[in-house]
């Protein structure tokens, strides 16, 4: 069994959230969880091709973040396990679906599928095969805020950029030198580390001389900071006030979400190396039903609002089923377009 670190204790209760706030971060997940469930189902009915790599058990890390952030003007780079940070950043669910079952309308055309959403509009970034590779992106995207800000003198650029990677990707050569500059130019930006445990089948203790990933930051003279990514109240604490730093002007921020993801690697893994007392010990910690249970503790929710998200939630996701089905496949005469940027 992989090591069990401590999780931070966060006092929930205090948080001060609204009824509003919420539910708007429980619908949010519920959304992340729901529509990887339907994503699930389609692969093994066939509608999907090629590797599909779930995000449920993470979803307060991206909820927690995002919904921390200005959508439609904050920038969020994404990895490989993307398509609940899509949602997040308000990429419609049936774009996401219509991409996954690789139709023209999809938030990428229908040429990224499951790995490689993307979306202008949305500020996101992209999803990325390769470990590590949207780290040099993201702060690309966090640099042009900072210039257009400080030479451009555009006041009116602002945004922050959030970078999604997992535990693996804090052993690659990009994370250290990206993080070197963005510390060196106090670049706007959250580097978030979705640590659950596993990089595929390594064992993050077995990977790293230093399995605390957000100590790594004292070496660039960098915020860092460690929260249990099960607690999405906890995680929207801290990113909350690592957006304020960043937004003022102060720098990035390294923040370690302790999290663990519910199924696989991929839809093709049969996840044989995780052993069952270490799977119990994380669906115990299952972020929609600890949300859950304080927004009915607080009296900020009844049980059948939260149904009524359901719902409504599900019902979204079915729609979204059938706009993928019934949308057209990209056309052959289009196999070159969207390789070089188009003429407005």
């Amino acid at each position: 069994m992989v090591q069990e670190r401590t999780l931070p204790t966060f006092n929930a209760a205090t948080s001060r959230i609204t009824k509003e706030e919420g539910l708007r971060l429980y619908e949010d997940m519920v959304l992340g969880r729901l529509f990887e469930d339907k994503c699930a189902e389609m692969y093994y009915r066939g509608k999907m091709f090629g590797f599909v790599h779930l995000y449920n058990g993470q979803e307060a890390v991206s909820t927690g973040v995002i919904q921390a952030m200005r959508p439609g003007e904050d920038f969020v780079c994404s990895t490989y396990r993307d398509h609940v940070h899509a949602l997040s950043a308000g990429v419609p669910a049936k774009e996401v679906m219509a991409e996954l079952f690789g139709k023209a309308t999809g938030c990428s055309k229908g040429r990224g599928g499951s790995m490689h959403m993307f979306s202008a509009e949305h500020r996101l970034l992209g999803g990325y095969a390769f470990v590590a590779e949207g780290i040099p992106v993201a702060a690309g995207a966090a640099f042009q805020s900072k210039y257009r800000r400080e030479v451009l003198k555009d006041e009116s650029a602002d945004q922050v950029t959030a970078c999604f990677f997992g535990d693996g990707a804090a052993n690659n050569g990009q994370f250290f030198e990206t993080l070197n500059m963005a510390a060196l130019w106090k670049l706007p930006i959250l580097f978030v580390v979705e640590n659950n445990k596993w990089a595929i089948g390594m064992a993050h203790d077995r990977a790293t001389s230093q399995p605390e990933i957000y100590k790594k930051a004292s070496v660039f003279n960098m915020a860092g900071v460690e929260v249990d990514g099960m607690d999405v109240l906890a995680v929207h604490a801290v990113a909350q006030e690592a957006v304020a730093r960043a937004r003022a002007g102060e720098g990035p921020t390294l923040i370690e979400a302790l999290t663990y993801r519910f199924r696989g690697h991929s839809l093709a893994d049969p996840d044989e190396l995780r052993s069952k007392a270490e799977k119990e010990f994380w669906f115990a910690r299952d972020p929609i039903k600890k949300l859950a249970a304080h927004l009915l503790e607080q009296n900020l929710a009844s049980e059948e609002e939260l149904k009524g998200i359901d719902r409504k939630i599900q019902e979204l996701i079915d729609e979204a089923v059938k706009f993928a089905e019934s949308s057209p496949e990209p056309d052959p005469s289009e196999l070159y377009r969207f390789v070089f940027a188009e003429d407005e």
